[in-house]
């Protein structure tokens, strides 16, 4: 190993971006021993002691061993061609995931609506209805696991009954992969498509455990069957499908990253390992350095994806410390404690943009990982709410944890990435609320600048209703509607993308409270929210709408529950337009009054909403979507046609109608 080869290593990623792009470009000269991408010897040694000393550790052998077996004694069948799309995998009606039913063919299947059971066959003429073919994509994501199973058990035990299985559905695909036509989610044979699955995304989703299993068995292997695995599978996946796709800073590059990453370290291609770590712009260094925020979140802005690309990264990051190449920097780590200071005191994360609500507990195991790594207490958080059932705690965890200490909610303010927290209580039934006035997030962003989610009494209330798949037109026509979520929106239309921008965050006489302004959402209109949080049973918002000319202004609140007792009103004809449509039971009624409404939710009872008299006022009453269209929510829309006004509304906790002229006159708000 060269002195300069040294010093890279030394430095580690995060001084890499600091060097000449000829030094950064640097890979190890010599790799180490197989294997080298999931563990290594030390940690195949790890491994074994952590079954022997930990019942969670000794449970999850015997699983994984039973998995191994079943796999062993099953012939092998690789699906007749590549899988479809998995955002096609919905129900048209409902807007809900279909589950698998009962095999009615060769390689195909009923398929049920999760929420109507409606069940539904497989057209394979349009991908939209090639219902069988997302199956067979998770097939082939299941056989790819398979072979990393069988690697796991091979070092565990020795027996190479296991490994010769691995290498059997390694050949087999081999034997098949350039057979497979290449296709996008549309079935059309574009660049961006897979030969495995629709998108180079599915490709390296597939081929990352494919070659984490490959290397743990690869010692086994004759070299005519390494040469045969890589020139026919390995090397055709990276060089001519995943790699010529390039789409900069994404979650989807962070995949791609790691696959080509894995099959260079697995063959010890320093093409392949540069072009995955070290490209200028989209590498792995690229990705740190200008895709997370400084704040810790992803850029796309949604929390999903936050986790998505955390998954996508984690192999490359481990398979490179395997051998010798430090990339567990602080823009990563900083992507572990982003979500530990946004989460809701139930350890739930808002459903913003694409993305539906993340909860830590169920993504807990990721952090078995970060804490061995980077030894952060916090994380102990996460990883303690649950049993230790998780590969990642099979794979890496420490055998013993210390204690936590319990965590204390408090307003906070993060610019960087355009979110405030207010915050009240302690516990999970604290008061919180996510306010949101930052980036757009790209592509996966939504039209809802200075939205915001309220969480109280151990649930979410005030919510986003986030995301289903792409493939369904109420992903468009709702989901991605500003009307679906908690602000401003002007004549019916949805916002501009746009970045907000925090005007004050503080505390006066006691009351945390944040404004912002929502940026270039509408030509001519300027928007500013602020909201207070008085007490834990008290939000209150003022939202100022300043325009060049007269516009309709409805300001919208969806409040978990159900209505009760709704004011007198009269049928209001729902428009038949984007988000609007998909509004149901919808009242109106018009007063300069004082309006109270109120709605129970479940396990909390009545909250009441309060907007203050002073201007006339259209008050529609409705229910809007939630997780999909059976789920319905109390949705309310305060309606203006004005040039300039104010609303001053507030959602109280206990039920209790709020004087809010009082309120503003002995608080200042």
């Amino acid at each position: 190993m060269t002195l300069v080869t040294q010093l890279v290593l030394a430095l580690g990623a995060a001084a890499l971006l600091l060097l000449p792009a000829q030094a950064a470009s640097i890979v190890p000269e010599k790799l180490p021993p197989h294997p080298r991408l999931l563990l290594d010897k030390q940690g195949i040694g790890r491994l074994k002691e952590r079954i022997k000393h930990c019942s969670w550790a000794e449970k999850r052998w015997k699983t994984l061993k039973a998995e191994a077996d079943r796999t062993l004694n099953q012939p092998i069948e690789l699906p007749p061609r590549g899988g479809n799309w998995t955002h096609w995998y919905a129900c048209p009606e409902h807007g809900a995931p279909l589950k698998k039913g009962k095999q009615i063919g060769a390689w195909q299947w009923e398929h049920i609506c999760s929420v109507g059971g409606e069940k539904l066959t497989s057209d394979i003429t349009k991908a939209s209805t090639d219902y069988d073919g997302c199956v067979i994509n998770g097939i082939h994501n299941d056989l790819a696991r398979s072979i990393r199973n069988l690697g796991l058990v091979y070092q565990l035990t020795g027996d190479v009954r296991y490994a010769e299985k691995a290498r059997d559905i390694l050949l087999a695909y081999a034997g098949k992969y350039l057979d497979y036509p290449l296709h996008n989610v549309h079935g059309e044979p574009k660049l961006g498509g897979g030969r495995q699955g629709p998108q180079t995304l599915d490709e390296a989703v597939w081929l990352i455990p494919l070659c984490q299993g490959a290397d743990l068995i690869w010692n086994t292997l004759s070299e005519s069957d390494k040469k045969t695995i890589a020139e026919k599978l390995l090397l055709p996946a990276v060089k001519e499908v995943i790699m010529p796709h390039r789409i900069g800073i994404h979650n989807i590059q962070c995949w791609k990253n790691s696959a080509v990453g894995l099959v260079g370290l697995l063959l010890g291609d320093q093409e392949l390992i540069r072009e995955a770590i070290y490209d200028a712009d989209m590498g792995y260094a690229a990705q740190m350095k200008k895709g997370v925020m400084p704040d810790g979140g992803w850029w796309e802005g949604a929390w999903g994806y936050h986790f998505y690309t955390l998954s996508a990264l984690w192999s490359l990051t481990e398979a490179a410390h395997n051998c010798g190449i430090n990339l567990y920097g602080e823009k990563l780590k900083t992507m572990f404690d982003a979500p530990l200071k946004f989460a809701a005191p139930d350890l739930t994360l808002p459903a913003f943009n694409d993305s539906s609500n993340v909860d830590l507990k169920t993504s807990a195991s990721i952090y078995e990982l970060a804490y061995t790594r980077f030894r952060d207490p916090s994380y102990l958080t996460p990883i303690s709410q649950g049993e230790r059932v998780s590969d990642f705690a099979f794979w890496f965890g420490q055998e013993e944890l210390p204690s936590t200490l319990p965590r204390k909610w408090k307003s906070e303010n993060y610019p960087q990435s355009g979110y405030a927290i207010l915050a009240r209580g302690e516990g999970e039934n604290a008061t919180w609320l996510c306010f949101k006035y930052g980036p757009h997030g790209g592509g996966h962003g939504h039209p809802d600048k200075l939205s915001f989610v309220l969480y109280a009494r151990g649930r979410t209330i005030g919510i986003d209703p986030g995301s289903v798949r792409y493939g369904l037109p109420i992903h468009s026509g709702w989901y991605r509607q500003s009307v679906a979520h908690n602000t401003l929106v002007v004549d019916q239309s949805s916002q501009k993308p746009a970045e907000g921008k925090c005007l004050e965050f503080g505390t006066t006489n006691g009351i945390d409270f944040v404004s912002a302004e929502a940026g270039d959402i509408y030509d001519g209109i300027r928007f500013t929210r602020k909201i207070a949080m008085p007490n834990e049973n008290l939000i209150v918002v003022t939202d100022r709408v300043e325009c060049n000319e007269e516009h309709t202004l409805d300001i919208v609140y969806h409040q978990r529950g159900v209505w009760e007792n709704l004011p007198a009103g009269s049928d209001w004809n729902v428009p038949d337009i984007p988000g609007y449509k998909y509004l149901k039971d919808a009242t109106t009624r018009t007063t300069s009054n004082e309006v109270v409404l109120k709605a129970i939710v479940t396990d909390i009872g009545p909250v009441a909403i309060t907007l203050a008299g002073g201007e006339q006022t259209e008050v529609i009453t409705a229910t809007g979507v939630g997780a999909n269209i059976s789920d319905r929510v109390p949705v309310v829309i305060f309606r203006r046609k004005a040039k300039e006004t104010t609303f001053t509304w507030a959602i109280s906790l206990d039920g209790k109608p709020v004087d809010l002229q009082y309120l503003r006159a002995s608080t200042g708000l």
